[in-house]
């Protein structure tokens, strides 16, 4: 097998304008078969796509014998359960973000997965692979800004569309859930650790009943942290990665132009750009993904982390409610 067979479960905006392009452009990846539950929408998105099969229902894609693996675009609340139900139907998963509503339904998850060591199942944190972030994760590394020390991550935008899934409570919406993933794995991946106690504060929308901001500093071992993230709020993207002697700042950490990813240096008065050559982040993930089916690597995203990340989120809600310091607790 030189490539991996995908279906895809879903026909959600994110899968149908960047991952499906995506993957249809990596060495590694055939995408054969797309699912919804409403046929003439599973159809008109594989004749758009130039997918050759379309399928009625979920259930009948994980029947596909011409599928290896399965990228799920779901609602965050049918994560786990059909990450799950493709695993037992012998599916390698990848499956979008947040891995699950909370730490012990992503546990949940881990423990199907760790009882079929053979299949591969990963989190779509897609910017992971991007060059500009493996840059900046080895520039913090090797001391290029002394000693890291803080990481602050901002992700919001503005939705006040109630038909929209991120803003229903009970399919896992709210701004923690869709974007303040991404400022909890942030300092994960580069501390190489989750944090000991958080401290947060939220917003809710009096009518949706979602978190519509949420902000929270994190304790580290051996550094702190912050996130801000917002669903109505002006669009903005940054993250500061800060050490002793200078600071690594990224624009559009996690929707990087193609054309124009950079990360900037920042000594004292000194600041140095550092420009990528175009990349696709989810192109270089479904390749990495695959990578790992084809020749039984491990994942770049272990699914522990993602458990991890999970817990962190959990005490942030807790946090959010009694307005007090929260340890963070692991159960993975």
């Amino acid at each position: 097998m030189h490539t991996v067979r995908w279906g895809v479960l879903g026909t959600a905006k994110i899968a149908v304008t960047k991952v499906i392009p995506a993957m249809r452009a990596s060495r590694l990846s055939q995408v054969t078969a797309i699912a919804s539950r409403d046929r003439a929408r599973a159809e008109n998105v594989a004749a758009k796509l130039d997918v050759p099969r379309a399928h009625s229902s979920y259930e009948a894609l994980l029947d596909d014998r011409e599928v290896d693996a399965v990228y799920i675009a779901l609602p965050n609340h049918l994560h786990v359960p059909w990450t799950i139900r493709a695993i037992d139907a012998g599916k390698h998963v990848l499956c979008e973000k947040p891995i699950g509503l909370d730490a012990a339904d992503a546990q949940s998850l881990l423990d199907a997965a760790r009882r079929t060591p053979a299949l591969k199942v990963m989190e779509g944190l897609m910017y992971r692979h991007h060059p500009q972030w493996l840059r900046a994760r080895d520039l913090a590394h090797e001391g290029a800004i002394g000693d890291l020390h803080s990481v602050h991550t901002w992700f919001s935008y503005f939705n006040v569309d109630a038909d929209n899934v991120r803003n229903v409570i009970s399919f896992g919406g709210g701004a923690l859930m869709d974007v303040g993933c991404y400022g909890i794995s942030v300092p994960e991946f580069l501390f190489g650790a989750t944090p000991t106690r958080v401290r947060a504060v939220s917003d809710r929308d009096p009518a949706f009943g979602i978190d519509r901001w949420t902000s929270a500093a994190m304790e580290f071992d051996r550094g702190f942290a912050t996130l801000m993230c917002a669903t109505q709020a002006g669009p903005r993207q940054h993250v500061d990665i800060v050490g002793a002697t200078g600071c690594i700042e990224i624009d559009c950490p996690f929707s990087p132009v193609p054309d124009a990813a950079s990360i900037t240096i920042v000594r004292g008065s000194t600041r140095e750009s550092i420009a990528f050559e175009s990349a696709n982040h989810y192109t270089l993930q479904a390749d990495a993904f695959s990578r790992a089916i084809l020749y039984d690597l491990p994942t770049p995203v272990a699914l522990e982390n993602s458990v991890a990340n999970m817990e962190v989120l959990d005490a942030i809600r807790r946090s959010a409610e009694t307005g007090e310091w929260t340890d963070v607790t692991g159960r993975s």
